[in-house]
């Protein structure tokens, strides 16, 4: 095995290695730095970088192996910590001018779980500002652009996430989602994310934290590797009113799903949100090709309530309750997606607050009934295909207009209203030859029924290469000139530990 080798080997198979003594932590940390030097410039992908550290650890890792005394799960394994979760002693600045030398001094709880169970913290991942919107670009570090092409969108919030997986920079990464933020830069990176229930992996730091709609999730190259991540970073902390004691070993070992027991449904529209007809028509080949190997797969009416506004009303709650007194105090450190969720915000009443939160219910409800004897229902991720990185969003899809930045989300947003768990995998390219990711939709609560089915589902499509996970050209993503950074006015800075106190909303 050479170490260029081993940079795209799954993590898996790299502490497999670990184990054997084909590879040691400190020479698959030194293979992903050489990766990353070559790459990441093309993608923007990756920010503060830990490397110092991350060698001593990968030294103390590469002991412990050739001693027989591995710590935990993932020992010795550089990952990515997306930027808007807070790392002890590494830069944490959410894209944002007020916090661009934000270091922590306590990593956030799922931070914490990954290195009890021997992970090493590498880098930071890029997002938009404060983790609004579906486009990765921000005045801190600049745009975050597709690895299959750079001018393009990798999605958002955790695109940079996505985007390091998909080109093999580094091995795992983490993620969040609100409105869609893990599965809609895994579809268009062509790389997995997962949104669990909301018991499954605390967030202390969610800014409303009776309210569901925000959750953290591990992203992987695929499923065995995020479940791996799953088993190492899940768990309950009393910080987080919505978190649970569980079981330990509750992902340890998923029931093997035969592919024909599966019955699943299926919407191209999620209940008639706007969609390109080319990812509809990606959709129905997709769902033809799956057809005859299933027990069941029928239509799915999702129109179940008025998804949109309450998600609204939902979304801006959470942006009132991070950002209200700060942009009112300091209204210039703040881009202008930020001030229109807070406005949005303002607006609304307390009569609104409480008919969102009946109207989430009654979605849950009308949900329930929909998925009733049923593994998954399945839906396209994105309604598009990725856009150039310059566009906030796209304005229109299939002629109609987008009232608000993310509307075109939809697809992933009214997901997270259902409470459920939700996973996109990678299923080959769309028309255009980017990406294309297939949303699977489980119960509340199901994530062990969803994930073993997701694994069932990847591997029939893994079968042909033209359903396959996706690849991107590293020849042609080391030629690309495009300029990523030209949207940087406020680059990072070293502060003292702790600066400011930062919330997300998204």
């Amino acid at each position: 095995m050479t170490t260029s080798d081993s940079a795209q080997m799954s993590a898996r198979h790299i502490m497999a290695a670990f184990a054997d003594g084909s590879l040691t932590p400190s020479v698959f940390l030194e293979a992903c730095l050489d990766r990353i030097s070559a790459l990441n410039p093309a993608i923007n992908a990756l920010t503060a970088f830990d490397s110092e550290r991350a060698a001593v650890e990968a030294a103390q890792a590469t002991r412990r192996w050739k001693d027989g005394t591995p710590r935990g799960l993932l020992d010795g394994l550089p990952i990515g910590v997306k930027d808007l979760q807070d790392t002890a002693g590494l830069l944490t600045s959410h894209g944002s001018p007020r916090a661009r030398g934000n270091i922590p001094r306590v990593d956030l709880p799922m931070v914490a779980r990954l290195r009890s169970q021997g992970a090493t913290v590498l880098a930071k991942t890029n997002v938009p500002e404060l983790g609004a919107g579906g486009n990765t670009r921000n005045p801190v570090w600049g745009a975050t652009g597709n690895p299959f092409n750079p001018a393009l969108v990798a999605g958002g919030s955790s695109g940079g996430s996505a985007a390091a997986l998909a080109a093999d920079l580094l091995p795992l990464c983490t993620g969040s989602d609100t409105g869609g933020s893990l599965r809609l830069p895994a579809a268009l990176c062509g790389i997995v994310g997962y949104r669990p229930s909301v018991d499954v992996i605390a967030h202390p730091t969610r800014p409303v934290g009776w309210s569901a709609i925000s959750v953290l999730g591990p992203m992987a190259r695929d499923m065995d590797d995020l479940i791996l991540m799953l088993r190492a970073c899940h768990g309950f902390d009393a910080g987080d009113p919505l978190s649970c004691p569980s079981d330990p070993a509750r992902f340890d070992a998923l029931p093997d799903v035969p592919l024909s027991s599966l019955r699943l449904g299926i919407s191209e529209d999620f209940g008639g949100a706007p969609v390109d007809p080319d990812i509809r028509a990606t959709f129905r080949a997709r769902v033809a090709a799956l057809a005859p190997h299933v027990a069941e797969l029928r239509e799915v009416d999702l129109n179940i309530g008025e998804m949109d506004r309450a998600f609204d009303i939902l979304r801006a709650e959470s942006f009132l309750a991070g950002f209200d007194e700060a942009t009112r105090a300091f209204p210039d450190d703040f881009g202008p997606h930020i001030h229109r969720n807070v406005e949005l915000g303002r607006t609304m009443t307390l009569a609104d607050r409480a008919w969102a939160h009946l109207e989430q219910t009654r979605i849950l409800r009308r949900f329930n009934a929909r998925i009733e004897g049923l593994d998954a229902i399945l839906v396209p991720t994105s309604p598009v295909s990725p856009f150039p990185w310059t566009e906030a969003y796209p304005a229109s899809i299939d002629g109609t207009e987008m009232d608000i930045y993310y509307r075109w989300l939809a697809l992933t947003y009214r997901g997270s209203m259902s409470g459920g768990p939700v996973i996109s995998l990678p299923v080959g390219r769309d028309g255009a030859g980017m990406p294309f990711g297939l949303q699977m939709l489980g119960p509340v609560r199901g994530d062990v029924g969803l994930l073993a089915a997701a694994r069932s589902v990847e591997t029939f499509f893994a079968r042909d290469p033209a359903t396959a996970r996706p690849r991107p050209d590293l020849d042609a993503l080391q030629r690309s000139t495009v300029d990523l950074r030209s949207i940087v006015t406020h680059p990072p800075v070293t502060n003292t530990a702790g600066g400011p106190e930062m919330t997300t909303a998204v």
